[in-house]
Order: structure tokens, then sequence, then C-alpha cells
């Protein structure tokens, strides 16, 4: 008997148009997709990509609890309830899509379940079909250039605190926050005491009707979406290839 596929597809950060080829094929081809709701039950982005390109009765919805934050018992108890939930899809399926925000493999819900399944189905094929970021859409929406020459780029998750991205925003690349939106005002207060202000841009619900992009400069201690997404430029001279 052959082993049952878990496919975790990237759906991009909002806009159904930037789904790639290969994503809509695999989320068309598998037998259900399974897309991750907070358990206040209103319909993600995940879901709301996915439904321009397979019909409702295909699609099921899993709570992972993903507004969890504090009570990590219940949150794991979230999680255990969620990866038993796709263990049975996957007993009588024999191709399981997982839909996420993004790409599987950044910051993904799909990277604990994959580990869940792994576990308890370890037959289970796991594959993975890339998604285009949410630093990608905004980069392309404002104009902002991610990287060039020899620049690195950093990356890093609001999440783990204000101090994190300072350390980052001391360096001399391209540094990208995700989740931010919470603590806005430590974000531009570090934006500031860095000098990365100036030509720092955030974004928020890409691709959607409520989307907002603005100058770093912008930002107060107002708190923003939790999904916003921040670009700091690398400090360039203005040359053209520098940096090669």
């Amino acid at each position: 008997m052959s082993s049952s596929r878990l496919i975790g597809v990237g759906v991009g950060p909002g806009d159904p148009e930037l789904v790639t080829v290969k994503g809509v094929n695999a989320l068309r081809a598998a037998d259900v997709v399974v897309v991750p709701v907070m358990d206040t039950g209103e319909r993600g982005r995940a879901e709301a990509t996915v439904l321009h390109y397979v019909p409702a009765e295909k699609i099921v919805r899993v709570v992972f609890a993903l507004n969890e934050r504090t009570d990590r018992a219940r949150r794991e108890a979230a999680w255990d309830a969620a990866g038993e939930r796709v263990a049975e899809l996957l007993r009588s399926h024999s191709t399981v899509a997982f839909a996420t925000i993004g790409d599987p493999n950044v910051y993904s819900t799909f990277t604990y379940l994959a580990q869940t399944i792994g576990e308890s189905l370890p037959d289970t094929v796991v594959e993975t079909v890339p998604g285009i970021t949410a630093m990608q859409d905004l980069a392309a929406r404002s104009g902002a250039v991610l990287t060039e020459g020899t620049e690195p780029l950093t990356l890093v998750p609001v999440t783990a605190g204000a101090t994190v991205l300072k350390e980052a925003l001391g360096g001399s690349g391209t540094v990208v926050a995700y989740k931010f939106g919470r603590q806005a005002g430590e974000v531009a207060e570090a934006l500031r005491e860095t000098g990365r202000i100036e030509n720092a841009v955030w974004g928020s619900a890409l691709g959607l009707a409520e989307e907002s992009i603005r100058p770093a400069a912008d930002l107060d201690d107002a708190p923003l979406p939790y999904l916003s997404t921040l670009i700091a430029p690398a400090p360039r001279d203005g040359g053209r290839g520098g940096k090669l």
C-alpha cells in the first residue's frame, strides 16, 4: 500500500494572484485541503486565498489556536488535536494539502504539523511548495530593494523582542521585521536609535482591500495589525554596483 502525502503549500501573503502555478496545481490535485483557523472560527487569509482556486466542499478547517500565546498547555492541547485531525485525513486520503500564508518553511504553522505527522505517521511523505513571502510582496509594492551586491539580509520576528531587532539594525544589511504590529512604538524607537528610520517602510494586509503601506517615520505607539511587515533597507551610498 502506497504512503499518503502531506503537502505544505505556500499561498502567499493574501493576494490570490500571488499563488504560484505549482501551488494552485497542488491544491487542486489534493484530495482535501486543510486550512488553519483560530478557535474563534473566523476565516483566515489562507482559507480566503484557497477559495479562489478550489471549491469550499474540498476544504477542511482545522483549529490550531493561532491566537493563543499565553496559555501554553491550552496551545499544546490544540496542536495535538489539530495533528490528530490531519492524521485522520491522511489515513483516509492519499494526498492532503495544507495551505499556509507566505512560505511553508518560513515561520509557518506547517513546520509543527509536519513534525507531529512525522511522529504519528512516519510513512507519510511530506513535501512543500514554496510561496511568495510578505517581505517580497512589500518590497514589490513599496519599491524597497531588499539586497544589493554582497549585502546580508536579516529576518527578525519581533515577537522575539525589540532588542533582537535593534541588534540586527546595528548591522550593515537590510533588516526585515515580521509580526511587529503590537510593538510598533518599540520598533520605531529602535529605528530612530540606529539611524535606520528614514528609508524604512512597513505594510499590512498586502493585496487586500484594507492594505496599508506607509513610511516607518509615521510609526507611533498605536498598535498595528499583528502580521505587519517592516523593511529597513541597508544603508547605501547611491552608487551602482559598489558592493559587488
